[in-house]
């Protein structure tokens, strides 16, 4: 059973800096895509930045500049790193992967537990 889990949240002041660290744990299978995913009080759950096993990224408009995704495909890690973060960057975020178990043909969505990220004065 493969399973996502998150670190690295936490309180931060606006302007500073957070990483987000996702490692897929278990073995027989591979990972397409690996994204972060946030959702704020009240809001829905929002694509923040997306990453393929091809290297391609995508962000969300609101955090173009301030934020990279990155990946470590051996270790099965996905990280997010954050800068100047502002106080509407304040929500859970959540490790999402597109996996596929060896010898068989369709894909698995799979979800971390989530991390929460605080950014106030």
């Amino acid at each position: 059973q493969v399973q996502l889990a998150e670190s690295g949240g936490g309180l931060v002041q606006p302007g500073g800096s957070l990483r987000l660290s996702c490692v897929a744990s278990g073995s027989g299978f591979s990972i397409n895509n690996m994204n972060w995913y946030r959702q704020a009080p009240g809001k829905e759950r929002e694509l923040v930045a997306g990453s393929t096993s091809g290297g391609s990224t995508n962000y969300a408009d609101s955090v173009k500049g301030r934020f990279i995704i990155s990946r470590h495909n051996a270790n099965k890690t996905v990280y997010l790193q954050m800068n100047s973060l502002k106080p509407e960057d304040t929500a859970v975020y959540y490790c999402n992967a597109i996996i596929r178990y060896w010898g068989r043909f369709q894909s698995v969505e799979l979800w971390g537990q989530g991390t929460l990220v605080t950014v106030s004065s």
